[in-house]
Parts: C-alpha cells; sequence; structure tokens
C-alpha cells in the first residue's frame, strides 16, 4: 500500500541516515547525490549504447556530473535540459576549442552548464540517441520514480512530439545501490519514463523493460494553462500537433467543453457571436507592408500608451494568416497588427504595457515555418499619433 511518496521518503531517510548522502544535503526533494555516484558514472563508458552515441541527453542533476564529463570527454554532442523548461527544452554544451581536462569537468558542472552552453530551439533538429535521467528509486525492472515534479517524464514526452527520440532510444539511470527497491506496478502511470540501464556502484543492471515508454505528450491528462504557463515551450509544441490535426484538448478545458455544451450554454454563446464587433485583422498579402488592426479608438490612440511588441526571425513560406492564428490560439490577439513578412518580422501594439509583457510570456518559445520566434517588446516604442515603428535591430 505504499505510495510513491513512500518510496522516496524511505530512500531520503535511507540516504542521510546511512551517511550515504552526499553534497547538495539534505538530499530530500532532489534527485539524490551518493557516496560512489563517481564511480556509477564511470561505468557507462563500457556500454555500447554509450559508445554508439553521438548525441546525449543528461539531466543536470549533480549525481549525474561524471556521465556529462564522459560525454565531453568523449566528444558526444551533449544536450542538457533548461531548468524547469522555462526558456525551452534543451542547452548544449559547448566547451571552448582546446579545452582543458579542466575546462571540460567545469563544463560538466552546474556553473559549466550555465557558462558553456546555448540554446537549442524546437527547430534545432535534436537526434538524442542516449538519454540519462536521474531517479530517487528504481526497480530491477525497470520502473522509476523521479523527486515527484515529473520533468524528466515530460522532457522525454516532448522529445518524442519534436521526434527527437525513437522508440529503442535506450534510457539509462545511475543511483545507488539502495536506491534499487521493489516498486508495484499500480504506482505507475502512462506518463511515467521507464529506464532500460540501472548503473550503480557495484552493478550494471539490464532491465529489459516491456513496459512502454510514454508515447508523446498526453495533452488530456495535463494540468491545463498552469503548465502552460509554467513551461512556455509547450505552447509551440501544442500548436504544432493541433496543426496536425491532433487532439489537444487540456484536462481542464474538457471539463470546460463538457459544461459550454449545455443547451443554455450553446444559447448564450451564439447570441455572443451575434453581438461581437468583427475584428479588422484583414487580409494584407505575405511579403507586403501593410497595417491591419482592429480600429483603435482616437482616445487610445492619443493616450500614448499603446505599448508593440516587436517578432522576428519569421520565414519567408509563413502568412500572415498563420500568425494571427497562433495569436488567437495563444490568447495573445493584439489590437493592430503591423506585418512585415519581406523583412520578416512583424509589429503588434497592445492597449498598454501589462497586456505586451503578457503578450511575450505567451508566446514565448513559439515556432512557426520551423523558426522559433524572436518575441520581445519593441526598442523603440511609437511616439503619440506616430504611425510607423522603427526598425528592431
Amino acid at each position: 500500500g505504499a505510495s510513491k511518496w513512500d518510496v522516496r521518503e524511505k530512500v531520503w531517510d535511507y540516504l542521510e541516515a546511512s551517511g550515504l548522502a552526499d553534497f547538495p544535503r539534505p538530499v530530500h526533494r532532489r534527485i539524490p547525490n551518493f557516496k560512489g555516484s563517481r564511480q556509477a558514472c564511470c561505468s557507462i563508458k563500457e556500454l555500447d549504447a554509450f559508445n554508439r552515441a553521438n548525441e546525449i541527453k543528461v539531466d543536470p542533476d549533480k549525481p549525474l556530473e561524471g556521465v556529462r564529463l564522459a560525454a565531453l570527454q568523449a566528444r558526444k554532442t551533449l544536450l542538457v535540459p533548461t531548468p524547469r523548461l522555462r526558456t525551452g527544452l534543451f542547452n548544449k554544451i559547448v566547451p571552448p576549442s582546446g579545452a582543458t581536462k579542466e575546462i571540460l569537468r567545469i563544463c560538466a558542472t552546474s556553473q559549466g552548464i550555465k557558462e558553456y552552453s546555448v540554446p537549442v530551439g524546437l527547430d534545432g533538429k535534436a537526434r538524442v540517441d542516449l538519454v540519462v535521467v536521474g531517479s530517487v528509486a528504481v526497480s530491477e525492472k525497470g520502473w522509476r520514480i523521479g523527486k515527484g515534479e515529473g520533468y524528466a517524464d515530460m522532457e522525454y514526452a516532448m522529445m518524442v512530439s519534436m521526434g527527437a527520440v525513437q522508440a529503442d532510444t535506450p534510457v539509462i539511470t545511475i543511483v545507488h545501490d539502495c536506491q534499487v527497491v521493489d516498486i508495484a506496478e499500480e504506482l505507475l502511470d502512462d506518463h511515467d519514463l521507464t529506464v532500460d540501464y540501472i548503473l550503480t556502484p557495484t552493478r550494471t543492471i539490464k532491465t529489459n523493460c516491456k513496459r512502454p515508454k510514454p508515447q508523446g505528450i498526453i495533452w488530456h491528462k495535463a494540468n491545463g494553462y498552469e503548465m502552460l504557463e509554467k513551461i512556455p515551450i509547450l505552447k509551440s509544441l501544442r500548436y504544432r500537433e493541433q496543426q496536425t490535426s491532433k487532439d489537444v484538448t487540456l484536462q481542464d478545458e474538457h471539463s470546460a467543453l463538457a459544461n459550454a455544451n449545455t443547451p443554455a450554454a450553446l444559447n448564450e454563446k451564439a447570441m455572443a457571436e451575434n453581438t461581437r464587433p468583427q475584428a479588422a485583422m484583414g487580409s494584407a498579402q505575405r511579403g507586403q507592408h501593410g497595417v491591419e488592426s482592429d480600429s483603435l479608438s482616437p482616445r487610445l490612440e492619443a493616450s500614448g500608451t499603446i505599448t508593440t511588441v516587436y517578432v522576428g526571425n519569421i520565414p519567408p513560406g509563413v502568412r500572415v494568416s498563420e500568425l494571427k492564428c497562433a495569436l488567437r490560439e495563444f490568447h495573445a490577439t493584439p489590437l493592430r497588427l503591423n506585418w512585415q513578412g519581406a523583412q520578416h518580422r512583424a509589429f503588434l501594439d497592445y492597449k498598454d504595457k501589462a497586456t505586451a509583457e503578457s503578450a511575450v510570456s505567451s508566446l514565448k518559445g513559439l515556432s512557426l515555418g520551423g523558426n522559433t520566434l524572436r518575441v520581445e517588446l519593441a526598442k523603440n516604442q511609437r511616439n503619440k499619433g506616430q504611425v510607423e515603428i522603427n526598425s528592431q535591430k
């Protein structure tokens, strides 16, 4: 009858009480570091899965530092998830030219990840050959329990959605022997990531796990808009999948849809549609310099409160209609859209700075036509009544 949390607490308590826990302490609520982690990490070099791999994704946890170092020393491409997935999915560790062993050691640390990494966007065409994750507990069958926040599971699901991993991409975890425990199968969910190899200071365990790994993001189980706000890149992945006609309805949207389909709600919606002012977001042709907007009231124009958002890195093949569709999807529809397709950019006018900043946050990580768009407040805001916006440098 033990829960996942019971298993975590038991492992954390034992590591601390037995003197096996290592910096950072205490290990509770972390992927725990342990004495002997370097030895466990070094054994990865004996695995064919490691030696064959060109591109390796390794979590940023302290006990996996030795794996990150081994990957860099073997001149493999090393990808590390961005912290809490706030700014994207991966950072690629790029050591300086002619890096010494000591510099590579620094690159493998959390500080090195900050200093020697560059972001990899959704359009980065990552092809991950090996995935290394941290665990709090794992069974010899390959069933894994993390620290409870779900980031490793989400990262894997996102890699599936991006096409970065295949069904046969090996997954490895590094733990102390005491973290290898029996785990009841009923504790596992569809989104839980399983592992193919377990490396400890004394053993290499091939799990031969038969339980399928996540097949992608399970949108109907996702914790709705709260999760999309916490992990902005999910918005872009969701939009991509929606364009392929995949059902991306979120958990809280399912209940909202059920309530919205009652006769009273449908009648209310029909009345609202009939009375709503028609948007004038228009039909400027791709490549033309044109302004498309809802009509702005003279009071708003004169007040000088309009704040403009710059959208850059728009690919040549993208039409203004695709951008407008994305803006509606991410609840970031502007008062006015100034489309400059030939210059691969657009400017969006919002009623005030707070609304503009909210739009920037919502659109962060948005990808159209294979490019991750550059979205930020325009550097040169317009004066009162001014129509043109200076180029974003």
